[in-house]
């Protein structure tokens, strides 16, 4: 072959190298070393022609900048920059994340490296143009979402009952936040049943973190649950087969997860002043530091130390119920401030006259001390009128999904799996 023609060849190359077709994303691995046909077929879908350059991959190292990624290949911190800039709005260099996969892509004809790819999510990746900043650009894949089904039996507890039937941990999470106002989950007996319809999330067969639950089913001390996600057009929320919505004015607990230590009593022996009196109050006990949510919308009457309540935050919800939260080992409210339901007011302690670690939760309705876990909180608005006939639908599509007796096989609950 001629010289002028092996030339031409060459810069063929370099050129075909520098123009990339229509992207989009895939998971990322986390192996260096030469290119293989895994790495060929991921860059192709990110609109490099992998055949043509060394793939390194690697991992973020901790504290490393954007900067360091490149300055082992000789791109100097100017171009960083420029690349940073012509990144997807949202991006910012603090959104780097430590253990993020990346790849770059050297080619060996220029000795450059000419894309870096860092991995956002499994469904979305950035290509960095190194050569031309202005072409960096945001990689998508689609994510394929299914229905599926996992029920089971509570033996210990429902997070480990639900793992062990193959479902994913954040369900049981996502269970408790459902049923937040009618179940105190901290409560949940061996015996009780679940089944729970969910969004399966997959990007091109990896699995990802389950999407929202669809409808779920418990039953706890023989009484049944049932919640559909329904949406009436100003977002999703959760109905029970009447239509009535499962949301409260009030949370039922301050908590999500932790077991309770002592409950609401009329007599109660008292362990530091050795002798009994009335317990008005819940107490859970957590780990120090446990985040405390406030159990609805109100307004901090109180956030301060207070002799033997220690660190005490009071919420007045509405002219009916006020709540109370002792012994915290931080306070993160403000008197006057006004907070929403759910937010977080502070920490777990054990600051006031207390023996350890653990949240005094306390309940007034009309100024007089009531049970959190046995009164009547009220409901939120229930399914409009003309929306009625949609959600009757939505349930009757739902509850052979809850009820099919294949989900118990021999007394042993089985995930199932139905296509959407």
């Amino acid at each position: 072959m001629s010289r002028s023609i092996l030339c031409g060849l060459l810069v063929l190359a370099c050129a075909t190298a520098m123009v990339p077709s229509a992207p989009a994303g895939e998971n990322e691995g986390s192996t260096a070393g030469p290119p293989s046909t895994r790495a060929e077929s991921e860059a192709s879908r990110f609109g490099i022609q992998a055949g043509l350059y060394d793939v390194k991959a690697g991992r973020v190292p901790r504290a490393a900048t954007f900067a360091d990624l490149l300055d082992d290949y000789g791109v100097n911190y100017r171009t960083a920059l420029a690349l940073l800039r012509a990144a997807p709005p949202d991006f910012e260099a603090e959104d780097l994340r430590t253990g993020k996969p990346y790849r770059v892509y050297w080619n060996p004809w220029l000795q450059k490296a000419q894309y870096l790819v860092y991995q956002i999510s499994p469904a979305e990746h950035i290509v960095f143009d190194v050569q031309r900043p202005e072409r960096t650009r945001l990689a998508t894949r689609p994510v394929q979402q299914q229905w599926a089904t996992v029920g089971g039996t509570v033996e210990s507890s429902l997070y480990e009952s639900l793992v062990s039937n193959g479902g994913h941990p954040v369900l049981a999470l996502r269970l408790s936040e459902v049923f937040a106002w009618q179940i105190n989950f901290f409560r949940i007996r061996p015996q009780d049943q679940f089944r729970i319809v969910y969004e399966k999330q997959s990007v091109g067969g990896t699995q990802l973190q389950p999407g929202a639950i669809v409808a779920a089913y418990v039953e706890h001390l023989g009484e049944e649950y049932y919640a559909f996600r329904f949406d009436t057009g100003s977002g999703a929320e959760y109905y029970n087969r009447r239509g009535q919505s499962l949301r409260r004015k009030l949370l039922r607990a301050p908590l999500q997860y932790s077991r309770i230590s002592s409950g609401f009593t009329n007599r109660r022996y008292h362990p530091i002043l050795e002798e009994y009196r009335p317990h008005h109050g819940v107490d859970y006990a957590a780990p120090r530091g446990t985040p405390v949510r406030s159990v609805g919308d109100g307004e901090v009457l109180h956030a301060s130390y207070e002799g033997p309540n220690g660190n005490y935050v009071k919420i007045q919800h509405n002219s009916t119920y006020t709540s109370g939260y002792l012994h915290l080992s931080e306070i993160a409210v403000a008197p006057g401030q006004t907070v929403n339901q759910g937010e977080t007011i502070g920490r777990v302690g054990s600051t006031g006259r207390s023996t350890g670690p653990h949240l005094d939760y306390r309940l007034w309705k009309h100024g007089t001390p009531v049970d959190p876990n046995t009164v009547d909180l009220p409901p939120s608005q229930p399914v409009p009128l003309q929306y009625r006939e949609a959600f009757r639908r939505t349930v009757q599509a739902l509850l052979p999904r809850l009820r099919r007796p294949s989900v118990f096989a021999g007394g042993q609950a089985q995930s199932l799996q139905t296509q959407s």
